[in-house]
């Protein structure tokens, strides 16, 4: 499996949480001017502790800017990563939504384990495939519907 994101020498790898983390921050810096432990604790379902311990984590690795009783900022490392792994989440829950036809909590869920596990060059790949299926004039976006209807169809028979 190639390094998680992204590839900094001489540091250990970021584990799920650091990344889950770093994205909901990332998330929430563009929805609120002012980030805050309580808004990421609500966030995660987890308590403010939670979330402090895991700041001063995060500080301490250079990936954001934290005071104790302050705000908080993504440094640019930190953006970086962060704003990679809304990227992959956002691919990742378009494909098994808009392909796949899974339902958004679903899709949302399932993109949220797999985002941390996919490599770049896989997901550049499924980008470019996603980009090829719905603009393909061979196939396009009746290939899409098609399967959408199929999965109804066997629905459908599996309640019969």
């Amino acid at each position: 499996m190639e390094a998680l994101i992204p590839d900094y020498k001489d540091e250990k790898p970021l584990t799920a949480v650091m990344e889950d983390y770093l994205e909901i921050i990332f998330t929430l810096s563009r929805e609120k001017r002012i980030v805050r432990v309580r808004d990421i604790a609500k966030r995660l379902g987890v308590k403010m502790p939670t979330v402090t311990s895991m700041l001063k984590v995060l500080n301490d690795r250079g990936l954001i800017a934290y005071e104790k009783y302050e705000f908080l900022d993504l440094t640019d490392k930190g953006l970086s990563i962060g704003r990679e792994i809304n990227r992959r989440h956002r691919v990742l829950r378009n494909f098994l939504t808009d392909i796949l036809k899974i339902n958004i909590e679903r899709s949302d869920e399932e993109a949220c384990k797999m985002e941390h596990g996919i490599s770049h060059f896989t997901l550049d790949r499924l980008v470019k495939f996603l980009e090829f299926i719905q603009d393909c004039s061979l196939s396009g976006s009746s290939l899409i519907d098609n399967f959408g209807e199929y999965i109804l169809s066997e629905k459908r028979s599996e309640e019969i």
